[in-house]
């Protein structure tokens, strides 16, 4: 038996080695498609993308019919340049250099050698093809803008390079792919499936008929359409009221984490990076290192908090017991803490309880919760303790959301002071200025909004999402998977309540909207930069949170706008429109809208670095906007002192 073993294994595997042999080579000829290259020409036959609306069904992005000039470089043969570049309006510089990229690729396959020419590009060059041996066209749709807003959150198209076709093989030279927004997230779904075609070529390179008689020919699938969540009116609006200023604004529904708005200021019109001034255009856009108008501020953008913290300061020592409504503090116009330490407060003193603490933003009360708080425990634990009960609202982590970028934020830990401090002890009263969003607390506009729903909630909050509805398809179940925090909801009707009187008693009081019961707070972030080496101090960042109706929340916001100053001067009315527009579809605080329509901080920012040429250019298109509201864009800072 051991002797017969290794003779019949040889048999056994050369015998299955011939029927292998014979089925590539005789029955299964798939694989002549790649080895018999020089005898088989590819098309691709590339399907429209999916279509995007907004939660109401409106149109948003649709498509447009495109052409690419193709070539195949070793075919090139005996074309008269100047006339080819005369049709297309190249230079020949242009030509040489585009042929030579193309051969780097490949001499024998198709490249696209000019991309996405429109109807009237194309007209001219279509009638002369033929005289352009190793030239063809191959038809394709681009996106069609119905827009002029929106550019962030639905991303752009543009062509693969080396490094993403190495690592998907999908994807050919040429081939188009969602970049950044939606475009990006939802790739897959949005690109469809490319169809594929076989065409037999004689000796003298011509075509003879399809390969194998169409066997291996596939068809195009066209992409699936999506409704986002977003509601295109109420984004819109956004963009407008943050004509001439940065920053970001994020609307969440408490109820379902549906995105809202996400507005990025400033922002572009999405129809400037389709057709072929796109890669110039994107040049621009992308070398623009003051505006930054690629940069999505509301994702990306990391800010200290400043005074809304404090509804989690105030929340957390509810949680720990170691206040309660009645708990009451005395402010001093500011808070003593150490020897020669003051932190100075603008709520004009006296005796404050979590109500007015809340309503009137002391920086005294919320010091005091904070120092016992971190002072229950020992300190690295303590900080712990702190900490994950501010985790339990989705901060200082990546959140989860269905957008392709993103910043953790940042909620310091034990590990984060003993890096900070390794040589000598610290307390609460070393890391005070947590307690009013300052310190090591960095937040995302989007991380508020959750913030702010998660209150809303009473204490759950569902991950934020702007996809609304696949066709054909189920969103992922985490975004219908609901969150829970660490904080009881017992404690969060006395915060609200604090929320409600910041727009009755205190400091947002001027920015009451008739009719609509909505719970906000102020803050105002302290900003430094480097400015030629030195930490400079520069105007304030201006910030608003809130939610709306009191009872039964449809909306919670967030609005940062940079160097804007207090909160309730530029920020709070931008939150205080936006929810009137959500909530009625139209404005009655008029006198608002027309005096936040007007502002301009581009003089500040200019301060900064001057005005880029895309700036300029989209400064131009706002100014139109407010022409056609008859507004005329003025500085006006309003002195009003709040925290």
């Amino acid at each position: 038996m051991r002797k017969a073993l290794l003779p019949s294994l040889i048999i056994i595997a050369t015998t299955l080695l011939v029927i292998r042999i014979f089925y590539l080579q005789i029955v299964d000829d798939s694989f002549k498609l790649k080895s018999d290259n020089n005898a088989i020409k590819i098309k691709y036959d590339y399907p429209e993308r999916g279509y995007i609306y907004d939660r109401n069904g409106k149109l948003l992005v649709a498509n447009q019919p495109s052409y690419d000039i193709m070539v195949i470089p070793r075919d090139v043969k005996n074309i008269n340049i100047q006339e080819f570049c005369q049709l297309l309006d190249i230079t020949k510089e242009e030509f040489i250099k585009k042929l030579a990229k193309c051969k780097v690729y490949s001499p024998r396959l198709p490249s696209v050698f000019l991309p996405q020419l429109n109807k009237s590009e194309f007209a001219a060059f279509q009638e002369k093809i033929r005289k352009f041996e190793g030239f063809y066209f191959q038809k394709r749709s681009l996106r069609d803008y119905q827009v002029n807003y929106g550019a962030n959150v639905f991303g752009f198209i543009t062509q693969v390079n080396e490094k993403l076709i190495a690592k998907n093989p999908y994807y050919n030279s040429g081939d188009l792919i969602g970049m950044q927004g939606v475009e990006q997230s939802y790739e897959e779904i949005l690109r469809g499936i490319k169809g594929v075609k076989y065409f037999q070529k004689d000796k003298y390179n011509r075509e003879i008929g399809s390969f194998k008689e169409g066997k291996y020919d596939t068809i195009a699938v066209q992409g699936e359409d999506i409704n986002l969540t977003i509601d295109s009116e109420l984004q819109k609006y956004g963009e407008e009221l943050m004509i001439n200023k940065r920053g970001g604004i994020v609307a969440i529904e408490p109820k379902t984490g549906e995105i809202l708005a996400l507005v990025t200021a400033p922002s572009y019109d999405p129809s400037i990076l389709v057709g072929r001034q796109r890669s110039k255009n994107y040049t621009l856009l992308y070398r623009d290192s003051i505006a930054k108008p690629l940069y999505d501020r509301g994702l990306l953008a990391e800010y200290p908090p400043g005074s809304p913290f404090k509804i989690m300061t105030g929340l957390v020592g509810l949680q720990e017991g170691v206040i309660d409504e009645q708990t009451t503090f005395v402010c001093n116009h500011g808070f003593a803490y150490a020897p020669g330490r003051f932190q100075g407060c603008h709520c004009g003193g006296g005796l404050r309880d979590l109500h007015v603490g809340i309503y009137k933003s002391c920086n005294a009360y919320f010091s005091n919760v904070f120092l016992r708080t971190i002072g229950k425990y020992k300190a690295p634990y303590a900080v712990d303790v702190w900490s994950d009960h501010i985790r339990s609202f989705g901060l200082g982590q990546f959140m989860g959301y269905d957008l392709p970028t993103g910043k953790k934020g940042k909620i310091p830990t034990s590990k984060t002071y003993k890096k900070m401090y390794p040589d000598w002890g610290w307390g609460g009263k070393t890391i005070i200025s947590n307690a009013i969003g300052q310190g090591e607390v960095l937040m995302t506009p989007i991380q508020l909004a959750n913030m702010m729903s998660a209150v809303a909630n009473e204490g759950y909050y569902y991950t934020p999402h702007i996809i609304k509805k696949i066709k054909g398809e189920k969103i992922d179940a985490k975004f219908t998977t609901k969150h829970v925090t660490t904080i009881d909801k017992q404690y969060f009707k006395p915060m609200i309540e604090g929320l409600f009187d910041v727009y009755n008693l205190g400091t947002a009081y001027a920015l009451r909207v008739e009719g609509i019961d909505i719970c906000g707070k102020t803050g105002t972030a302290e900003n430094f930069a480097k400015i030629n080496g030195v930490r400079t101090k520069l105007e304030d960042h201006s910030i608003f949170v809130a939610f709306a109706p009191k009872d039964n929340p449809k909306i919670a916001i967030a609005i940062l706008v940079e160097n804007g100053g207090y909160g309730a001067t530029i920020a709070g009315p931008i939150a205080s429109l936006m929810i009137e527009k959500y909530l009625r579809g139209k404005i009655t605080r008029t006198d608002l809208e027309k005096r936040t329509l007007e502002r301009s901080l581009q003089d500040r920012y200019a301060k900064l670095g001057g005005l880029s040429n895309v700036v300029k250019m989209q400064l131009r298109k706002q100014d139109s906007i407010l022409k056609s509201k008859k507004i005329v864009p003025k500085i006006e800072i309003d002195s009003t002192k709040e925290n």
